[in-house]
């Protein structure tokens, strides 16, 4: 009798992945940790330090004070917003097979997935549910599970072949939720060299420059998406559209409401008599 190969999930215990899978195919989970950020050599999935050169393997955040009485925009506070705008995006995400922790699962769990296949979905799908999971850990405050998935949820938007800039605005919010700001910039303003009014483009770009806590860049940004807002809603885009079919039109007045509450925020004074 022929032994059972395969890489076993550490989630599920499905166990006939392929050898190469980073993921799981039966429920999406992780079969291996994120390369080390100072050697890049491999880890395993619950590993916290590089067994090669002793790195953290987590994400280190700065620590921000906040001053004064009046409200101030740190990194803090866009992350908070971040969470925000990533949880509307979720409540209204098209997806139909719901991948939540089911009631009766303990807590930090996932449970079983079987009905989810990731390897049987293009790359955009994939990517979306594990855009949709990460919301949904979010949503659920499981920080350990979120930041686990996190890495994988931006790493299956690079295997789309060519994003859209809604892909974009998705893994801008990503990058940015892990504290990532240069690269939540970086890709949101590669989607604003295509289309410079793009409103969901802008905001991510401006939540971005939050998190590198550049006040004037995110002004810039956000001034631009308040400018263009009314003449840019009228063209039609399928990402401005109904919830239904893939659009956002819940989120962009949300979105508009932050931009306006911020650049009232960070007004400069008016110059003295």
């Amino acid at each position: 009798m022929t032994a059972m190969t395969g890489v076993v999930c550490p989630n599920c215990r499905y166990p006939e992945n392929p050898d190469g899978a980073n993921f799981c195919a039966r429920c999406g989970g992780a079969l291996r940790g994120p390369p080390c950020p100072e050697c890049s050599a491999p880890s395993e999935v619950e590993d916290r330090f590089c067994t090669q050169c002793g790195e953290g393997l987590r994400a280190k955040r700065p620590k921000v004070a906040i001053a004064g009485a009046r409200p101030r925009w740190t990194l803090a506070g866009a992350l908070a917003l971040i969470v925000v705008i990533l949880l509307v995006v979720q409540q209204t995400s098209t997806s139909q097979d719901s991948i939540a922790t089911p009631p009766s699962t303990p807590p930090g769990a996932l449970g079983p997935t079987s009905a989810v296949d990731l390897s049987s979905m293009t790359p955009r799908d994939a990517a979306i549910r594990l855009f949709d999971r990460v919301m949904r850990l979010v949503e659920a405050e499981d920080r350990a599970q979120a930041a686990m998935f996190l890495p994988m949820a931006i790493a299956s938007y690079d295997r789309i072949a060519a994003l859209t800039l809604d892909d974009r605005f998705h893994l801008s919010l990503l990058h940015a939720l892990g504290g990532d700001g240069a690269s939540a910039l970086e890709v949101a303003e590669a989607g604003l060299a295509v289309r410079p009014t793009h409103l969901l483009c802008l905001a991510a770009a401006a939540e971005a420059a939050l998190v590198l806590g550049d006040d004037a860049l995110a002004r810039t940004h956000y001034q631009t998406f308040v400018d263009v807002y009314d003449e840019e809603i009228g063209a039609g885009l399928v990402e401005y559209g109904p919830q239904g079919e893939g659009g956002h039109a819940n989120l962009l007045p949300v979105l508009r409401e932050e931009a306006l509450e911020y650049l009232a925020a960070s007004e400069p004074p008016e110059p003295g008599p």
